[in-house]
Protein backbone atom coordinates (compact mmCIF):
# COMPACT_ATOMS: atom_id res chain seq x y z
CA UNK A 1 0.00 0.00 0.00
CA UNK A 2 1.17 3.20 -1.11
CA UNK A 3 1.89 5.91 1.77
CA UNK A 4 -0.22 9.28 1.17
CA UNK A 5 1.18 12.09 2.47
CA UNK A 6 -0.72 15.32 3.25
CA UNK A 7 1.83 18.82 3.44
CA UNK A 8 1.40 22.51 2.63
CA UNK A 9 4.46 24.56 0.98
CA UNK A 10 6.64 25.98 3.76
CA UNK A 11 4.86 24.79 6.15
CA UNK A 12 6.43 21.90 9.30
CA UNK A 13 5.04 19.01 7.02
CA UNK A 14 8.15 19.56 4.72
CA UNK A 15 9.85 17.00 7.65
CA UNK A 16 7.94 13.92 6.75
CA UNK A 17 7.87 15.28 2.98
CA UNK A 18 11.91 15.16 3.34
CA UNK A 19 11.94 11.92 5.04
CA UNK A 20 9.85 10.32 2.84
CA UNK A 21 12.33 11.69 -0.28
CA UNK A 22 15.26 10.52 2.03
CA UNK A 23 13.57 6.36 1.67
CA UNK A 24 13.19 6.18 -2.04
CA UNK A 25 10.17 4.47 -1.69
CA UNK A 26 6.72 5.63 -3.54
CA UNK A 27 4.34 7.96 -1.88
CA UNK A 28 1.48 9.98 -3.26
CA UNK A 29 2.22 13.51 -2.34
CA UNK A 30 -1.03 15.72 -1.75
CA UNK A 31 -0.40 19.29 -1.34
CA UNK A 32 -2.88 21.52 1.04
CA UNK A 33 -3.49 24.95 -0.28
CA UNK A 34 -3.76 26.19 3.03
CA UNK A 35 -4.22 30.25 2.15
CA UNK A 36 -7.34 28.91 0.52
CA UNK A 37 -8.11 26.98 3.08
CA UNK A 38 -8.11 23.90 1.76
CA UNK A 39 -7.71 22.39 5.18
CA UNK A 40 -11.19 23.76 6.52
CA UNK A 41 -12.74 21.87 3.54
CA UNK A 42 -15.19 18.91 5.09
CA UNK A 43 -13.49 16.43 3.12
CA UNK A 44 -10.10 17.62 4.52
CA UNK A 45 -11.38 17.78 8.18
CA UNK A 46 -12.55 14.68 7.63
CA UNK A 47 -9.16 13.20 7.60
CA UNK A 48 -7.93 15.80 10.42
CA UNK A 49 -10.68 17.87 12.26
CA UNK A 50 -7.79 20.16 13.53
CA UNK A 51 -7.16 21.01 10.13
CA UNK A 52 -3.46 20.56 10.39
CA UNK A 53 -0.65 19.71 8.18
CA UNK A 54 1.03 17.27 7.78
CA UNK A 55 -1.27 14.15 7.55
CA UNK A 56 0.15 10.98 6.79
CA UNK A 57 -2.08 7.89 5.91
CA UNK A 58 -1.23 4.39 5.40
CA UNK A 59 -3.93 2.54 4.23
CA UNK A 60 -6.68 2.64 6.58
CA UNK A 61 -4.35 4.49 9.25
CA UNK A 62 -4.57 8.13 8.97
CA UNK A 63 -1.94 9.79 11.37
CA UNK A 64 -1.05 13.40 12.49
CA UNK A 65 0.74 15.64 14.52
CA UNK A 66 5.07 15.64 13.38
CA UNK A 67 5.99 13.88 16.34
CA UNK A 68 3.69 10.85 15.66
CA UNK A 69 4.48 10.86 12.21
CA UNK A 70 8.30 11.26 12.38
CA UNK A 71 8.02 8.13 14.87
CA UNK A 72 5.90 6.04 12.26
CA UNK A 73 8.13 6.66 9.58
CA UNK A 74 11.23 5.66 11.71
CA UNK A 75 10.02 2.70 12.52
CA UNK A 76 8.41 1.84 9.13
CA UNK A 77 11.56 2.77 7.80
CA UNK A 78 14.35 1.40 9.76
CA UNK A 79 16.87 0.94 7.60
CA UNK A 80 17.48 4.97 7.32
CA UNK A 81 17.98 5.33 11.15
CA UNK A 82 15.61 8.73 11.27
CA UNK A 83 15.90 8.58 15.19
CA UNK A 84 18.75 6.93 17.23
CA UNK A 85 18.15 3.60 18.68
CA UNK A 86 20.38 4.02 21.30
CA UNK A 87 17.26 5.06 23.92
CA UNK A 88 18.73 7.78 25.73
CA UNK A 89 20.27 9.29 22.34
CA UNK A 90 16.76 8.92 20.95
CA UNK A 91 15.07 10.52 24.07
CA UNK A 92 17.29 13.98 22.80
CA UNK A 93 15.87 14.01 19.47
CA UNK A 94 12.44 13.44 20.62
CA UNK A 95 12.81 16.01 22.87
CA UNK A 96 14.24 18.61 20.65
CA UNK A 97 11.48 17.70 17.76
CA UNK A 98 8.74 18.62 20.52
CA UNK A 99 10.67 21.58 21.66
CA UNK A 100 10.68 22.79 17.82
CA UNK A 101 6.89 21.83 17.23
CA UNK A 102 5.64 23.39 20.11
CA UNK A 103 7.69 26.15 21.33
CA UNK A 104 9.63 27.73 18.17
CA UNK A 105 6.60 26.84 15.70
CA UNK A 106 3.67 28.61 17.25
CA UNK A 107 6.22 31.74 18.51
CA UNK A 108 6.22 32.17 14.95
CA UNK A 109 2.53 31.47 14.30
CA UNK A 110 1.84 34.49 16.52
CA UNK A 111 4.35 36.47 13.83
CA UNK A 112 2.60 34.95 11.04
CA UNK A 113 -0.87 34.77 11.96
CA UNK A 114 -1.22 37.24 15.13
CA UNK A 115 -5.26 36.94 14.62
CA UNK A 116 -5.42 33.51 16.02
CA UNK A 117 -4.77 34.71 19.13
CA UNK A 118 -6.31 37.88 19.58
CA UNK A 119 -9.07 38.95 18.19
CA UNK A 120 -8.00 42.76 18.33
CA UNK A 121 -6.16 44.16 15.52
CA UNK A 122 -4.68 46.97 17.02
CA UNK A 123 -2.64 44.36 19.43
CA UNK A 124 -1.14 42.44 16.29
CA UNK A 125 2.08 44.76 15.76
CA UNK A 126 3.01 44.14 19.31
CA UNK A 127 2.13 40.32 19.05
CA UNK A 128 4.44 40.39 15.88
CA UNK A 129 7.30 42.42 17.77
CA UNK A 130 7.62 40.80 21.11
CA UNK A 131 7.24 37.41 19.21
CA UNK A 132 10.26 37.90 16.49
CA UNK A 133 12.49 38.99 19.53
CA UNK A 134 11.01 35.22 21.04
CA UNK A 135 11.81 33.83 17.54
CA UNK A 136 15.25 35.22 17.32
CA UNK A 137 16.69 33.74 20.33
CA UNK A 138 15.36 30.64 19.62
CA UNK A 139 16.88 30.41 16.31
CA UNK A 140 20.27 31.66 18.42
CA UNK A 141 19.73 28.41 20.97
CA UNK A 142 19.16 26.29 17.49
CA UNK A 143 22.57 27.73 16.17
CA UNK A 144 24.07 26.80 19.57
CA UNK A 145 22.87 23.15 19.32
CA UNK A 146 24.20 23.13 15.87
CA UNK A 147 27.86 24.04 17.37
CA UNK A 148 27.39 21.60 20.46
CA UNK A 149 26.38 18.93 17.72
CA UNK A 150 29.78 19.48 15.40
CA UNK A 151 31.82 19.66 18.63
CA UNK A 152 30.48 16.09 19.38
CA UNK A 153 31.66 15.07 15.68
CA UNK A 154 28.18 14.47 14.75
CA UNK A 155 27.29 15.29 11.29
CA UNK A 156 24.20 15.89 11.58
CA UNK A 157 21.93 17.16 14.41
CA UNK A 158 20.49 13.94 15.62
CA UNK A 159 24.07 11.99 15.28
CA UNK A 160 25.11 9.94 12.72
CA UNK A 161 22.84 10.22 10.71
CA UNK A 162 20.22 12.80 8.67
CA UNK A 163 16.83 13.32 10.41
CA UNK A 164 13.90 14.81 11.45
CA UNK A 165 16.04 18.00 13.30
CA UNK A 166 17.73 18.79 10.38
CA UNK A 167 14.35 19.39 8.20
CA UNK A 168 13.11 20.99 10.53
CA UNK A 169 15.73 23.72 11.53
CA UNK A 170 15.58 24.08 7.55
CA UNK A 171 12.03 24.95 7.76
CA UNK A 172 12.77 27.23 11.36
CA UNK A 173 15.13 29.40 9.84
CA UNK A 174 13.26 29.76 6.72
CA UNK A 175 10.38 31.29 8.69
CA UNK A 176 12.96 34.03 10.11
CA UNK A 177 14.13 35.07 7.24
CA UNK A 178 10.19 35.66 6.65
CA UNK A 179 10.18 37.54 9.81
CA UNK A 180 13.28 39.74 9.31
CA UNK A 181 15.88 37.84 11.01
CA UNK A 182 18.74 37.47 8.69
CA UNK A 183 19.98 33.42 8.09
CA UNK A 184 23.36 34.76 8.03
CA UNK A 185 23.70 36.35 11.05
CA UNK A 186 23.66 32.79 12.69
CA UNK A 187 26.61 31.56 11.19
CA UNK A 188 26.52 27.70 11.74
CA UNK A 189 22.85 27.00 12.08
CA UNK A 190 22.79 29.41 8.32
CA UNK A 191 25.78 26.49 7.28
CA UNK A 192 24.01 23.46 8.43
CA UNK A 193 20.65 24.79 6.84
CA UNK A 194 22.38 25.08 3.38
CA UNK A 195 23.77 21.71 3.74
CA UNK A 196 20.51 19.63 4.51
CA UNK A 197 18.92 21.70 1.62
CA UNK A 198 22.25 20.25 -0.61
CA UNK A 199 20.48 16.79 -0.11
CA UNK A 200 19.16 14.82 -2.66
CA UNK A 201 15.47 14.34 -0.74
CA UNK A 202 15.46 18.39 0.67
CA UNK A 203 16.24 19.26 -2.87
CA UNK A 204 13.34 17.13 -4.09
CA UNK A 205 11.05 17.98 -1.31
CA UNK A 206 12.13 21.90 -2.26
CA UNK A 207 11.27 21.64 -5.59
CA UNK A 208 7.83 19.91 -5.48
CA UNK A 209 6.90 22.62 -2.63
CA UNK A 210 8.86 25.63 -4.53
CA UNK A 211 10.63 26.70 -2.05
CA UNK A 212 13.29 29.47 -1.77
CA UNK A 213 16.02 29.05 0.99
CA UNK A 214 16.74 32.10 1.95
CA UNK A 215 13.42 34.77 2.63
CA UNK A 216 15.94 37.33 4.16
CA UNK A 217 14.88 40.83 2.69
CA UNK A 218 17.18 43.66 4.36
CA UNK A 219 15.38 46.57 5.40
CA UNK A 220 15.52 49.69 3.09
CA UNK A 221 18.07 52.05 3.72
Amino acid sequence: MTLKLYFAPGACSFVPHTLLEATGETFEPVMVKIHKGENYTPEYKALNPRSQVPVLVDGAEVITQIVAVVSYLNDRFPQHHFLPHEPLARARVLETLAWMNNTVHPTFTHIFMPHKFTDKPELHADLKAWNTHLYRGMLAELDTLVVAAQAAGKPWLGGEHFGPLDAYALTLTRWGGMAGIDPASLTALWAHVQHVAQQPAAQRAMARERLQLNLYVPPAA
